[in-house]
């Protein structure tokens, strides 16, 4: 037999105990320079532990020692083989089992109030979150982590379990649809460098450029908590952008939760040794951003999904039900639509349609929640959604079937819950054009001078009702013109304005103030014409880029006087009802720039015929992600003008041209 002490001269050491325990810093640093000495240094130390641990006898001190020794090497040895098998999920733990990585993906965490994003592994005893360190060029990645909780320690944390939430930076909306427009623009640049020859240097720049713009949108973009808590130690919050998303999270949790599990301590060579395995154990490998995605790859669906939520069965008892719709653009979900309540049943029967803008969009979800109606839950801040989920489930958007004109029926069952929806898709080409309507009679589709002379009024009755409503039981709204109203809402009011019956102002008293700011953004989107006319389009273009204030301003204010007067007493009482908007900006979080990027495409979108004369463009899609942004601050900055007053406008036109 093997003389003990020779066996720990071969491992290189003076004292096994002493190399296994790690009393010291020094026995760490002694560690961890024997495992990154050459491979097959350590293969050969491994074998030696492999027959001294063969010839130790069981109840011998140094047993349990030796045995965590040799676990660690083959840990080892398995995380930096390069010819491990690419589909291992699994790393070995102190007792001898398998800690299998059950899900992993990117989150976004707050961290000394400011968001980083992190890699999030969930093992069957564990949940670690790592970030990835900087490597020089041509080293292999590897996970730093910052932080780890036992499975059996973790709970779930809400507002109302702590003290002191960390503070979330949030940024204003309006930053956000920027950074979407931006990424669309360089979208677009990049498709014509493709064509173009010898292009592809700069398309190269042009995806690094996209690449850090879209990883700005996902770190900046999500806002619903996500709050993990070590019974013995510290708390920790994600955002996420989807309650989907969040839901998964937690349900994988609990799930492993239901297991006998016990606490697991990792020494700092263990927790080492299990860090350095998530490079090869991770699943999901880059952050989810279009840049990231091969040419050859589906670039999703840009323009607008219409979605009916029919109804729903399955549930065990009667409850308020409702749904939400959620769909993925720029790398990660969001919500788009919500149901009403439908009160206390067990088959819902919603039959409502929403309009969802897609912008390159894969898959839809769909949530189904129970309306929670506890009072004490009623404090929570904005992005806290404390309703219960009763299930989820999502479906992916085959452009072959969402495109054909009639509608497509399915059904997605959840949780033993099933709930039937229809839908059908318009590419963004064709939900940018403005058709006028066959019938003069009513006023969707018709120009405005129509309609205002066949009225006999300054402003569309359409307008001005639609103004009142929302000023009256909207303007408090959270999301007023930003959220979508039911769609079969805003075609009930678009035939009654259309027909002219008497039943509107029942009607709009009636209906869901959405579906009447809805409407109200249908009748400017279907003008034949924009609000500012076609003509003045490219002045104003030219005039919302001069860098001069005092050149800007006279410009633009000359653009005003330039419009006819039906198009020029609309805007201005429009005007000042979306300032008196953006005035409870506190409560309904709508600024002046967010109402801009709602309303500046649809008063100034041309039509049809004059994007055919920007030959230099050369589809609806491109010159939308072209002028979109100077058409937004073209609105915004009238919007920050102070008061516009038609009188004053009029009497100044005494001393300025009218050609333009």
């Amino acid at each position: 037999m093997m003389c003990r002490r020779s066996m720990y001269r071969r491992l290189g050491v003076s004292s096994f105990p002493f190399f296994c325990r790690f009393s010291t810093n020094r026995d760490v640093i002694v560690f961890h320079s024997l495992l990154y000495k050459p491979i097959d240094r350590v293969t050969r130390s491994t074998l030696v532990l492999h027959d001294l641990l063969k010839h130790t006898p069981k109840d011998h001190p140094d047993f349990p020692l030796l045995q965590d020794a040799l676990r660690i090497s083959q840990n080892f040895l398995s995380s930096i083989n390069e010819e491990i098998d690419p589909r291992r999920t699994a790393v070995t733990t102190p007792k001898g089992e398998a800690r299998q990585l059950v899900k992993d993906g990117f989150l976004v965490e707050v961290s000394e109030s400011s968001r980083k994003l992190r890699h999030v592994f969930l093992f069957t005893d564990l949940l670690l979150c790592a970030k990835m360190k900087k490597t020089s060029v041509g080293r292999h990645q590897q996970y730093e982590c910052k932080w780890y909780i036992p499975l059996a320690d973790l709970t779930f944390q809400t507002l109302d379990d702590s003290d002191s939430s960390p503070s979330i930076q949030v940024l204003p909306e309006h930053e956000i649809e920027e950074m979407k427009i931006k990424i669309s623009v360089l979208k677009s640049e990049i498709q014509k460098e493709k064509k173009a020859p010898k292009g592809q240097s700069r398309v190269d720049r042009l995806r690094k450029k996209m690449n850090e713009q879209e990883s700005w949108l996902l770190l900046h973009s999500p806002t619903i908590p996500f709050r993990v808590h070590n019974k013995h130690g510290k708390s920790y919050q994600f955002l996420l952008s989807s309650d989907y998303e969040r839901s998964e999270w937690r349900e994988s949790i609990q799930k492993l939760q239901k297991k006998d599990l016990q606490t697991c301590l990792l020494s700092p060579v263990e927790l080492q040794v299990l860090t350095s395995s998530c490079f090869k154990l991770r699943t999901v490998h880059n952050i989810p951003v279009t840049s990231n995605k091969d040419d050859e790859e589906t670039p999703g669906l840009y323009g607008f999904l219409h979605v009916i939520v029919h109804s729903a069965k399955g549930f065990k008892d009667s409850a308020n039900l409702y749904c939400t719709l959620e769909v993925d653009s720029y790398g990660y979900f969001v919500s788009k639509a919500k149901t009403r309540v439908f009160r206390d049943t067990m088959e819902p029967h919603w039959n409502e349609e929403f309009e969802i803008e897609l912008e390159g969009s894969l898959f839809l979800r769909i949530l189904c929640y129970e309306n929670c109606y506890d009072k004490s839950l009623l404090n929570k801040d904005d992005n806290e959604i404390v309703d219960k989920i009763m299930g989820k489930g999502q479906v992916q958007l085959d452009p072959q079937t969402v495109q054909s004109k009639n509608w497509h029926m399915d059904v997605i069952e959840m949780n033993g819950i099933k709930v039937e929806f229809s839908m059908k898709f318009t590419s963004r080409d064709l939900s940018l054009k403005r058709t006028p309507s066959k019938k003069q009679s009513g006023v969707f589709g018709v120009k405005i001078n129509v309609v205002t002379k066949r009225e006999r009024s300054k402003v569309p009755y359409i307008v001005r009702q639609c103004i009142e409503e929302v000023e009256k039981r909207g303007i408090d709204e959270v999301g007023i013109y930003r959220i979508s109203g039911v769609a079969t809402d805003i075609q009930a009011l678009k035939l009654v304005f259309d027909t002219n019956t008497k039943d509107i102002l029942v009607m709009l008293s009636d209906m869901d103030i959405n579906a009447i700011a809805g409407t109200l953004k249908l009748y400017f989107r279907e003008l034949p014409e924009p609000l500012l006319t076609d003509r003045l389009y490219p002045a104003f273009m030219e005039g919302i880029a001069l860098s001069d204030p005092a050149a800007k301003e006279n410009c633009m204010m000359h653009l005003l006087r330039s419009l006819p007067d039906p198009n020029l007493m609309t805007f201005l009482p429009l005007l000042d009802h979306l300032k008196r908007v953006a005035e409870k900006e506190p409560i309904n979080k709508m600024s002046l720039h967010n109402l801009a990027t709602v309303f500046g495409p649809t008063l100034l979108r041309p039509s049809e015929s004059e994007i055919a004369k920007a030959q230099h463009i050369t589809s609806a899609s491109d010159i939308w992600s072209h002028d979109v942004m100077a058409q937004v601050q073209v609105l915004l900055y009238y919007l920050q003008h102070p008061p516009i007053s038609f009188a004053e406008l009029k009497r100044n036109t005494l001393y300025y041209s009218t050609d333009v």
